[in-house]
C-alpha cells in the first residue's frame, strides 16, 4: 500500500473498530438490533468509500454523483440512528 492512501476518515474508522473491540458491550444485542448495527456498518464504509472518490475525483459529473450518493448514504443513517 503506497503511503498516503488512506484518508484520515478511515484512519478514525480503523481506530473507532479497534476501540470497540477492547470495550465490553454493555447488554449483548439482539437479532434485529445486530442487524441494524451491521448496517450502520456497512454505510459507515460505504460512506469513507465515497469520500475518498470524491476526494481523488477530477471529473465534475462523476464528483456529483459520488457528492448525490453520500447524501443518500447520510439519509440511511440519520434512518438508522433514530431506531436504535
Amino acid at each position: 500500500m503506497s503511503k498516503g492512501w488512506e484518508s484520515k476518515s478511515v484512519e478514525d474508522q480503523m481506530e473507532t473498530a479497534q476501540a470497540a473491540k477492547t470495550s465490553k458491550p454493555a447488554a449483548a444485542l439482539n437479532d434485529d438490533e445486530k442487524k441494524v448495527q451491521r448496517e450502520r456498518d456497512g454505510l459507515k464504509l460505504s460512506r469513507a468509500y465515497v469520500l475518498h472518490q470524491i476526494e481523488s475525483s477530477t471529473n465534475e459529473r462523476y464528483t456529483e454523483s459520488l457528492k448525490s450518493a453520500l447524501n443518500e448514504i447520510d439519509r440511511k443513517l440519520a434512518g438508522l440512528g433514530k431506531l436504535g
